[in-house]
């Protein structure tokens, strides 16, 4: 059996949780720098992981309180897709990683913390995978989270004020 070892994790799990759904209660706090999120829309919105794989992971969660796949109406389920195509586009731009890891996170023991489901979007990049893991005991992210928010949240306006101007009639 191999181990993958991830001590960079064990703040998010033994520091203080708040009590209710965190994905619920975020994006009504109007704190979305703090709160790392980059875009909302009426069905869900795109944050940054307080505590990333990779520099550059971020998570795409529906507003609505759902706890199962299955629960998602058809605009929602849509508009989620959307976030996810939307924020890899956004990803490729901005950190120009080789790949993508997505996935979704359904239930408790499925990661889903609050059990409130959501995607992760993990950029890769060829050979970012080391040692430093394994025998240094820890990930190196290569650049703070502030600054990669300012640089996502940048392009994300960006992105969408493009998309604004594609859209009005001539």
């Amino acid at each position: 059996m191999k181990y993958l070892w991830s001590p960079w994790r064990m703040e998010y799990i033994l520091g203080k949780k708040a009590k209710g759904c965190i994905f619920c209660k975020k994006p009504l706090e109007r704190k979305d720098k703090e709160n790392l999120i980059l875009h909302q829309n009426k069905y869900g919105y795109v944050m940054m992981n307080k505590f990333p794989y990779n520099n550059g992971h971020l998570m795409v969660v529906p507003k609505r309180h759902c706890l199962k796949l299955e629960q998602l109406n058809e605009k929602e389920s849509q508009a989620l897709f959307h976030l996810l195509k939307f924020s890899t586009q956004i990803l490729k731009t901005c950190l120009r990683p080789h790949g993508f890891n997505i996935g979704m996170n359904i239930g408790k023991t499925g990661g889903a913390g609050e059990e409130h489901i959501h995607f992760h979007i993990v950029p890769r990049w060829a050979g970012d995978t080391n040692f430093m893991p394994i025998l240094g005991e820890a990930k190196v992210i290569p650049e703070y989270l502030e600054n990669t928010y300012h640089k996502l949240h940048t392009t994300f306006k960006d992105f969408l004020k493009n998309q604004g101007k594609k859209r009005r009639p001539k």
